[in-house]
Parts: structure tokens; sequence; C-alpha cells
């Protein structure tokens, strides 16, 4: 596969055909995020895209099960443009059980009902999203570009057309100073949206960022591991889905978990007692990543 730049995918592609079919973000303002600032965003020409499908037909045609179509909001593309390559995915591998890429509240809202729909019917069927926070005061200093209310009409929408959404937040993001706010509205809106996958991640200061910037003049204070730790309790406490796969298992964090909310909420509060109490490890600093 032919790929331009540094390349992101969730943890849980870490199997999948990887297809880059834009370039960078449409979006590209958020404070805390560097993955995609080195590029400009475009739609990757079409042709090159669809050459790379048959490269992989040749070489892993049978064994491709999952595709995630990359850059940062790959949803964006235009509905004739995504029916081609899910055709030619579909084509190319007979095993294909799931087609995903990343999503904004935004790039959703821009579709139309029927639209969705169609994607859904051709294969796409998981948006990642990531609202990282439903705290409108930290959506507004992060530059997400959407707000709570958006999050939670993108969802209902992605839904009513059939789609699974996986929902991201980021541990940290409020800041000291917001941060048990933000854990609360967080676990407001997962319940809101309501999604399928659930997980969280935790905020790594970039440098050269936005964010770091703020951070380097004391205007931005991230909380330490045992307020993250608090902040991720506060969340699994007031989360309420009707059943959605959780996961802590990102790099970014101190302490991997995984299980159901809500039906493992208890399992999951002792085991972060018990962390904050030391009786848990925490993952080393050295081992943390993005």
């Amino acid at each position: 596969m032919r790929y331009e730049g540094r390349i992101y995918r969730p943890p849980s592609e870490a199997h999948s055909l990887i297809l880059q079919a834009t370039i960078g973000c449409s979006w590209n303002a958020c404070t805390y995020c560097d993955m995609y600032r080195e590029k400009s965003f475009r739609v990757r020409d079409l042709e090159e895209t669809l050459a790379d499908i048959q490269m992989a037909r040749e070489v892993d045609g049978e064994k491709v099960q999952k595709v995630f179509v990359a850059d940062g909001d790959a949803l964006i593309l235009d509905l004739e443009t995504w029916s081609t390559l899910l055709e030619a995915c579909h084509d190319a591998f007979p095993n294909l059980r799931r087609v995903s890429c990343y999503a904004t509240a935004m790039n959703i809202l821009e579709k139309a009902p029927d639209e969705l729909a169609s994607l859904r019917d051709q294969g796409l069927d998981l948006l990642y999203i990531g609202p990282e926070s439903g705290d409108d005061p930290t959506l507004k200093r992060i530059a997400k570009g959407a707000s709570y209310a958006d999050h939670v009409e993108a969802a209902e929408k992605a839904k009513a057309a059939g789609m699974k959404l996986s929902a991201i937040f980021l541990l940290g993001i409020g800041g000291l100073e917001r941060n048990e706010i933000h854990a609360l509205e967080s676990a407001r809106l997962a319940s809101a949206m309501d999604p399928r996958f659930l997980s969280l991640l935790t905020l790594t200061i970039v440098p050269e960022t936005p964010i770091a910037k703020l951070a380097s003049t004391n205007r931005f204070h991230l909380p330490d591991p045992a307020d993250l730790l608090k902040e991720l309790r506060a969340f699994v406490a007031h989360c309420n889905p009707t059943d959605a796969i959780f996961r802590t298992n990102h790099a970014s964090n101190y302490l991997p978990i995984s299980g159901r909310l809500p039906r493992d909420r208890d399992r999951i509060l002792e085991h972060l007692d018990r962390a904050l109490d030391g009786q848990v490890p925490l993952r080393p600093e050295w081992n943390r990543g993005l």
C-alpha cells in the first residue's frame, strides 16, 4: 500500500487494511491534535485509491476482513466516491465483513439521511466519532467545531441510517480546572449518543500544538495521573448507554480497562478504586504513547 505522511487508526483496526482515500483532516483545527498538521487536506485521486485496492487484492485479497478508510474524517467524501470505493472493496475482498472510517459530527450532519442509509447499505457500517468532551465550554476552547447538541443529533442521524458508532472521549482535555464537569458532561453525552462502542484516551500534550502553548504559559493544566483516574471513575459511574463495549486500551491511558457499560460498572469501579489506592499498577510513562 502507498501512504502519504503518518497514518493513524483506532486500536480495534489493528488487523484491518488501511485505505488512504483522503489526505489529512478537513477540519484540522482542534487545539490538542497534531496528527494531520503537516498535511493540507485533499481528496486523494480516486484512481490511485482504486489502484491500492487492486494491489491489496493481489497480495491479501482473501485475508482482508476489515477495511479502515483513512485519513482524519473520510466520511466527508461524496456519495459517488464512497459508492465506487465500497463496490471496489467488496469486489476485491470476498471475505470483507466491515468497512469503517473516522467522522466528525459536521460530516454526519452534512450528509442527507438517505445518503447515510445508502452508504450503510453499501457496506460502510461503523463510524468512529470523537467528541472528546461533552462540556460545551471545553468543546469551544479546544475548537472542536461541534457542540454537545450537534453530537447528539449526529449520533441519532447515523444510527437511524443503521450505522454503528464508536464514540471516543479524552481524559484531561478539560484541564485541571474543569476535569470534574468535563467527566460528568462527557458521561451525559456518551449516554445520549448511546454508541455501540465507547473508548477513552488520555490527552498527550504535543509540542507546537495550541494547547501546548497554553500549557507553557500556565493557561492550561493537565491533571496528574490520580486526577485522571478520578475523572475516569466519574465518567464510568455516571455513563448509562444501553449496552456499550467499553475500552481504555489505547496506549495513552494509565489503566487499561475492558468491559461493557452499564453491565460491568461495579466491577470497573472496584478496579479503579483499587488503582487509586495503589493496589493496581499503572502503565509507566515510558510505555505510554499516541
